[in-house]
């Protein structure tokens, strides 16, 4: 199936399937739904749950501070303390309006003391960013400079392993850590070790030209571990299981990061920082939550449904998959008032058919509860 013609290729483009039969619109880019010839996403999320799977993040925003005041810029606008951030360490955070209400969830790297890089999915993001600048700070678009390999799963680190000569060990090369001075395939790469399927993982950064020579290595280097490409459908599963947001689905502007669970990234010990005054008054205050619940209905008839406690109509189901971590059950995430949020608590799901089911309401994350294999 053709690329729609209302979305852009992505620099792995070239190297997708002829048999692709579904894209969906990331970024305004065209990106595959489900890459095995079976159309199964199941065995894609096989891959990455027991071995490795690899797919593309070339559709993210990534934003270049750069200039004397770099570190203070983003600091005005992310939720931790971009000051005291080591040079090598990545932080994962929330931006928010002045009102305390979501933007955007981004990591942020610091390159230099002049360089600190923003990567993101809201365009809004860039704008607060630029209002922030000054004594000759740019905000730089650098999407369309370089493509995203990640690479997820239990045996990544042994792909990686194969195409540089740098010391990946846990102790060298932590979680939520990057290397700016890595050869990869041949080619000079920035890798990040960070993911979004709660599996050890890495994402590795290439000028946009050598896009395919890293793919066909990763192919050819990956393929008697069984490494094998996935798309989106078997991201979603993963993403659901470890309970990770997406915003314009567990948050939008109207929340602020207490009720799609990103409290924790509030940093109320640095200085200034937009939204830290009205995130401070409404610390308690909020009703909403996210929770991920498992239900008693097929996922494209649990899409959408609203969800009601003793008859109340309390929230609604913003995606739902199949779990196979849950044997096949459908699992999803959800916004719901605080009083539906315990985990244990039976909800009612009407679907946009009418139709009711039942709903628990399930521990965030389903799927390794610990975090222990992304730090393995």
């Amino acid at each position: 199936m053709a690329i729609p013609e209302n979305l852009r290729p992505t620099p792995f483009s070239p190297r997708y399937a002829d048999t692709v039969t579904e894209w969906i619109d990331v970024y305004g880019h065209a990106v595959p739904l489900i890459l095995s010839e079976s159309g199964d996403p199941g065995e894609e999320y096989a891959a990455i749950r027991t071995t490795v799977g690899f797919s593309e993040y070339s559709m993210l925003h990534k934003w270049s501070v750069e200039g004397p005041d770099a570190v203070a810029v983003v600091d005005a606008v992310f939720s931790h303390n971009v000051t005291t951030q080591p040079v090598g360490r990545i932080a994962y955070g929330v931006v928010t309006d002045a009102d305390g209400c979501m933007v955007d969830d981004v990591t942020v790297s610091v390159l230099s003391a002049r360089e600190v890089l923003v990567v993101g999915g809201n365009p809004t993001t860039a704008e607060l960013l630029q209002d922030a600048t000054g004594n000759g700070t740019t905000v730089t678009e650098r999407r369309d400079e370089t493509a995203v390999l990640t690479l997820q799963g239990p045996r990544s680190r042994d792909v990686l392993a194969r195409l540089t000569d740098a010391d990946l060990s846990n102790e060298a090369f932590p979680y939520y850590t990057f290397r700016t001075d890595l050869t990869v395939a041949g080619v000079p790469a920035q890798v990040n070790r960070v993911g979004f399927t709660a599996e050890l993982g890495y994402e590795i950064v290439v000028p946009r030209q050598h896009a395919l020579t890293l793919w066909d290595a990763v192919t050819d280097t990956g393929a008697d571990i069984g490494a094998r490409p996935f798309g989106a459908a078997a991201l979603m599963m993963c993403r659901i299981e470890a309970g990770m947001i997406m915003g314009e689905l567990e948050y939008d502007h109207t929340v602020t990061p207490y009720e799609c669970r990103m409290g924790w990234a509030l940093d109320f010990d640095k200085g200034p920082w937009l939204g830290k005054n009205a995130l401070r008054a409404k610390k308690g205050t909020v009703r909403g939550r996210v929770v991920t619940v498992q239900i008693d209905a097929a996922p494209e008839a649990a899409e959408g449904a609203r969800l009601l406690l003793d008859g109340t109509d309390v929230g609604h189901v913003t995606m739902a998959v199949p779990s196979p971590h849950l044997g096949g059950a459908t699992l999803a995430m959800a916004r719901v008032d605080q009083d539906a949020a315990k985990p244990g608590t039976t909800l009612t799901t009407v679907g946009v058919d009418g139709a009711t089911t039942s709903a628990i309401v399930k521990a965030t994350p389903v799927y390794d509860p610990e975090r222990t294999r992304v730090r393995s």
